[in-house]
C-alpha cells in the first residue's frame, strides 16, 4: 500500500510537470492525464484509459494516438506481460478493443498489436498487428484466428518482439493465431506502450523486460 501511495503522489507531481504518470515501476508519457485513472482495485494497481479518443473526427492519418508510453530505453528485444480488461463503450453500444504499442520511433512511426471482440475476418482492421509509417496504418499480420477479446474478464497477455529478426507474437490466455503474428524490418528497436485506438480498457500487473543491444 505504501508504494501504491507513492505512485499516486507521483502521479499527482506529474500533473504539474507535464502529461506523464508513474505506474506498474515505470514512467510513462501520455496525451492528456485526465483520460487516465490509477486506482488500487482490491489491492492490485490498476491503471486505466477513462476517456477514449473521440470516434469523430476520426484522427489523420487514421493511426492509434490514445496510449501510454513507457519512458525505457528503445528495446531491441522486449517482452511484455500483463492482464488487460476491456470495458464497455456504452455511448457507442459496443464492446471495446486494447492495443500494445512496439518499436515505437515517434508519433509518425511505430507499429502496435489490436486485441479485439472480433475476428480479424469481421473487421480486417482489428485483432491483429499494423504498421504505422509515416501515414495510416496497415495490417501486417494474416486474417485467421479467432477475436482475442471474450468478455469482460480480465485477460492474461504476453508479448514478445525481437527487432533483429522483427518477429512479434502475442498470447492472450496462453493462446495464440496467425493473425497474433507478424513480421517487420523496418523499425527495429524502439519504446513500448499500452492504450487503445478508440475505446476504453484497464490494464494490471504490468511488466516489461527489454534489451537494448550496443
Amino acid at each position: 500500500m505504501l508504494r501504491f501511495a507513492l505512485l499516486m503522489a507521483l502521479s499527482a507531481a506529474a500533473v504539474t510537470a507535464g502529461d506523464t504518470l508513474e505506474a506498474f515501476g515505470f514512467r510513462w508519457r501520455v496525451p492528456a492525464l485526465k483520460d487516465w485513472k490509477l486506482e488500487d482495485a482490491g489491492g492490485v494497481p490498476t491503471l486505466s484509459l477513462v476517456v477514449p479518443t473521440p470516434a469523430q473526427p476520426s484522427p489523420k492519418p487514421r493511426r492509434p494516438i490514445q496510449f501510454a508510453l513507457a519512458d525505457t530505453p528503445a528495446f531491441d528485444r522486449v517482452t511484455i506481460e500483463a492482464e488487460i480488461k476491456q470495458e464497455p463503450a456504452r455511448q457507442r453500444n459496443r464492446h471495446t478493443s486494447i492495443i500494445f504499442v512496439y518499436a515505437y520511433r515517434d508519433p509518425g512511426h511505430f507499429n502496435y498489436v489490436h486485441f479485439s471482440v472480433d475476428a480479424a475476418k469481421q473487421q480486417p482492421v482489428h485483432n491483429g498487428f499494423f504498421h504505422v509509417y509515416g501515414g495510416d496504418r496497415v495490417r501486417m499480420s494474416s486474417e485467421e484466428g479467432p477475436p482475442t477479446l471474450i468478455g469482460e474478464d480480465w485477460h492474461k497477455v504476453r508479448f514478445v518482439y525481437d527487432g533483429v529478426t522483427g518477429k512479434a507474437e502475442a498470447w492472450v490466455d496462453g493462446k495464440t493465431s496467425p493473425s497474433m503474428r507478424a513480421v517487420d524490418l523496418s523499425l527495429g528497436a524502439g519504446k513500448v506502450g499500452i492504450g487503445s485506438f478508440f475505446d476504453l480498457g484497464s490494464f494490471r500487473n504490468v511488466s516489461i523486460k527489454g534489451e537494448a543491444l550496443k
